[in-house]
Formats: C-alpha cells, structure tokens, sequence
C-alpha cells in the first residue's frame, strides 16, 4: 500500500506552495494580524482563480472534480503560509456537510459560489463552552425558524451562510438533532464578533431571532451528518498543522545555523540538537497520522474514525510543540513582535480548539477503537 502522493499530487504541492509564497508571505499575513480587514480579500480571490477553493468539489457544481487527496495537500501549504483567509470554514466545514447531505439545489446554489469565491460559509455547531455533543445543542428549530445562541462561530463575523446544528425532539437520543441552512443576509440573525488568539481566524456570536432556516437532509440526521464532517475535517485541519509545524521547525533550523554565540551558531549546542531533534520526531509522527487519515478519507474507509482521530491528535500536539520551542530556539527574539514566531504560536492553540479540544479527539479514539475490537 503506497501512501505517498502522486507525481501530479505533488505538483499541485509545488504549484501551490509557489502562489501562496508570492501571494502570502509573512508581511501579508501580519497586515491582517495589525489591520482592521477580517480576511485577505485578494488572496481569497486568487485561491479561487487557481481553483483551490472548489478543489474536491465535482464539476457539475463548479467545482476542479479532483478529490480529497488534492485537498489535503492544498490544506498543508495552507497551514505552512498562515493564511489568512475562511478557508477551513468554508471548505472543510460548510462544504463537505453540503456535499453529504445537500440536495441537488442546495449544491448548485451554494457549492459553485464556494468554488468561485463568491460565498464564505460556516458551521454553527458549539454553544459555549465545551465539546461537540448533541445534548450540548440547545437551539430549536419550529416551523422553519430556528431561536438561540451560537458561539463561537469560525469566521462568523464575515460567513455569507451557515450550517447550523439545531434541536428537533426532545427524546434525549441523537435523532432530535437537525441541520439547516441559513441565509445570513436574509435578516433574523445577530451576528456579534468574538476575540480570538489568533485575529486572523475570526470567531463571532450568533443570535438567532425567528431567522428562517432550511432543512439541510433528513430531520433527525443531523448528528450523524456532523460527526462525518468533524472526522473529514480533522483530516484536513491535521495537513494544516503538518504544515504549520514544518514551517516553525524550518524557522528554527534556519535561526539557529544563523545566529552566532561564543564564536559558534547555537545549532552546534547540545541542547538545541535535541530541541530540533523532537521538533523533528513530532512533525514525522503527525505527517505519518496524516497520510493514513488522508487515505482513509480518500476512499471512504472504515477506518477513517480512527485514523481522523489519530492525525487530528498527533497534528495538534506536533503544531504546539514545534511553534512553542521555534520561540525557545530563537530565545528573547522569539517572543518580540518583530520576529513571526509568535504568529505560528498564535495559529497551533487557536486551530487545536476549533473542532473540539485534544482531550475529545483522544477519548474518541480509544472509544472507537474500543468499539472496533469489540465486533
């Protein structure tokens, strides 16, 4: 079994790393960090232009029709430029539900916007505090109109529509929960924005007043439709993470054959040797993770719970330990705002909340695995 990508795979890498080194290099990314712009307008535009947005979207609904696959390696040059654009949002979140549960209007209404870059969207799923649960859902849906709170909301702030997880029955089972889509430029929401570690991933509070919703697949297979989502967007957030930890451990490579101390770079010394060293080790382990969860997702495995889990837990602990010692190497200069360490740091504790914290996706996985060794 090959694992690896393909030559042509690996050119989409390339071509990718390429207009995103051109187009979002560090300087771009801080302008959104110290600005007022929620998001890079331009480079979301010429995401679109390259047909990275609709990359895993099929053609008939305007999108490239390439895959998964594809995707993922989008996602970690993605992660490796910080950019600082709704795409994990739009792409992982309010996509991929549409694409498992839409019906044929809603994906030639929405997916084609997607793939062009004329649509932002969300998933409206946390209500609080807390981790993915349908007992923790509690806003209602009656009559076509949802009432309630949502918070926090990635990219809410500036998302065209939303995906919303919404309570449907009261029988305490995962059948009472529902999804819909909302027009957020339809009127009935309050849209409030929320601070955030790292201002380039936006999150904001939705108030729900009588907003008109509609249906997103059947009623009462909502649950079901999210837990699809979190697992394929765990896959594609962990190539994010790859990505981000790569750049912080080339960031602290590069620095420490740079700086000169006691007549020698730092790179020389013992104890940054085995800094690098486990910077190393935790990014190989994650990117291991990552291709089996690519796989997986890839060709609809059984395995994919398993293996989401797996790269989402080994790729946020990777993220967080190689942009925390990027500081540690570059030492006092590490935690200036001059130096761009900080802005990968920012990154690896914002994106390890986004889809439920470390500890969710670790008990997922021994319970998933629990549960396999039991059939």
């Amino acid at each position: 079994m090959n694992f690896d990508f393909s030559d042509e795979q690996k050119q989409m890498r390339d071509e990718a790393r390429k207009f995103l080194s051109e187009q979002c290099p560090p300087k771009a990314v801080r302008e959104v960090l110290d600005g007022k712009a929620p998001y890079d307008k331009a480079l979301w535009k010429g995401l679109a232009e390259m047909g990275f947005l609709g990359v895993a979207i099929p053609e008939q609904f305007g999108g490239a029709g390439a895959g998964h696959l594809e995707l993922c390696v989008i996602a970690e040059e993605m992660g490796r430029a910080l950019a600082p654009v709704p795409f994990s949002s739009t792409v992982y979140l309010a996509a991929e539900a549409i694409l498992i549960a839409g019906s044929d209007a809603q994906k030639q209404k929405w997916l084609p916007k997607i793939a062009a870059g004329e649509a932002i969207g969300t998933l409206a799923l946390f209500e609080g505090k807390g981790n993915p649960s349908p007992k923790a859902i509690k806003l209602t849906a009656n009559g076509g109109v949802l009432n309630g709170v949502k918070k926090p909301v990635p990219d809410g702030a500036i998302a065209d529509f939303a995906v919303v997880a919404a309570r449907t029955g009261s029988s305490g089972r995962e059948s009472d929960i529902s999804l819909f889509i909302v027009d957020l430029k339809a009127g009935g929401v309050e849209v409030k924005s929320l601070t955030n570690i790292d201002l380039t991933r936006g999150q904001a509070e939705f108030t729900f007043k009588d907003a008109k919703a509609e249906p997103l697949g059947a009623t009462g297979e909502g649950w079901s439709v999210i837990s699809q989502v979190l697992d394929r967007a765990a896959v594609l957030t962990a190539f994010e993470q790859v990505g981000g930890a790569d750049r912080a451990l080339e960031m602290g490579r590069d620095y420490a054959l740079d700086r000169i101390a006691f007549g020698r770079p730092i790179g020389s010394f013992q104890a940054v040797k085995h800094m690098l060293a486990d910077m190393y080790v935790s990014a190989t382990l994650a990117r291991s993770n990552c291709y089996y969860g690519a796989w997986a997702l890839s060709t609809n495995a059984g395995e994919l719970p398993e293996a989401a889990a797996a790269a989402r837990i080994s790729a946020t602990q990777a993220f967080q330990h190689c942009a925390k010692n990027n500081i540690q190497v570059h030492g006092g200069m590490g935690f200036t705002w001059e130096f761009d360490c900080h802005m990968y740091y920012r990154r690896a504790n914002a994106v390890a909340l986004g889809l439920g914290s470390l500890s969710y996706w670790e008990d997922a996985l021994i319970d998933r695995m629990r549960k396999k060794n039991a059939a």
